[in-house]
């Protein structure tokens, strides 16, 4: 399986109405995202997210991406 760790993954602030906390979206795995109360939260939370990503892409017999470069935080 693919080392979930090797995605890069992008934070962002959320803005009050949405809910306020950080986002973290994963560019390589299309749909792949989570957010956080904390930018350190949001990266545990997409960890889980990038894990069922790839899971239901193995159950539905399709590719995954290789991830384009290291871990990165924008």
């Amino acid at each position: 399986m693919t080392d979930r760790l090797e995605y890069p993954v992008i934070i962002a602030p959320l803005a009050m109405e949405d809910g306020d906390g950080f986002s973290a979206l994963v560019p390589d795995l299309p749909g792949c995202m989570s957010d956080g109360e904390t930018p350190e939260k949001a990266i545990a939370n997409v960890q889980d997210a990038i894990a069922s990503w790839i899971e239901a892409a193995h159950e539905l017999g399709r590719s995954i991406p290789r991830p384009s470069r290291k871990l990165a935080f924008a």
